[in-house]
């Protein structure tokens, strides 16, 4: 079995960008440290044939869940307004992660499995349920749904 270093190594890249993906730039962070925490404590009891990449993964898909559900359950005190950019044109991750909220949570966690990560829709249908099919068409219309709010953009 590989050092754990190596498996951070190889894999961080593409637990951060589901973490970024699934939650936005502000949590994604943290996910990603407890999504390696965990796997680090259950590493040592991974089958040796185990595919690494789709178990992380699986984890950090988890620690999003878990940060989504206290996200909901969390007051958000502001003390005022954020300002708006003079000409009200928000940076560009800003309107990415507007359209991504847009999206239901299975379309959004589609395109993040196949188009970021790069796994197969089976693989994808795994994760969040469903049929091979259902994620393919979960992804497609999600993508639909992102080039049209995208293009709208001011």
């Amino acid at each position: 079995m590989k050092p754990f270093e190596r498996v951070v190594d190889e894999h961080g890249p593409t637990v951060l960008r589901v973490c970024r993906a699934l939650l936005g730039p502000t949590d994604a962070d943290d996910a990603w440290s407890e999504t390696f925490l965990a796997a680090l404590r259950a590493y040592p009891e991974l089958p040796a044939d185990a595919n690494v990449e789709a178990w992380l993964v699986t984890i950090a898909r988890r620690k999003a869940l878990d940060q989504l559900r206290a996200r909901r359950r969390r007051a958000v005190p502001v003390p005022e307004l954020p300002e708006t950019a003079v000409d009200g044109h928000q940076p560009a991750d800003e309107d990415l992660w507007r359209a991504l909220r847009a999206l239901t949570t299975r379309q959004r966690e589609a395109i993040a499995y196949h188009h970021l990560v790069g796994l197969p829709y089976a693989d994808v249908a795994a994760l969040v349920g469903g049929s091979a099919d259902a994620a393919r068409r979960a992804a497609a219309d999600g993508m639909r749904t992102l080039r049209t709010l995208l293009k709208e953009r001011p």
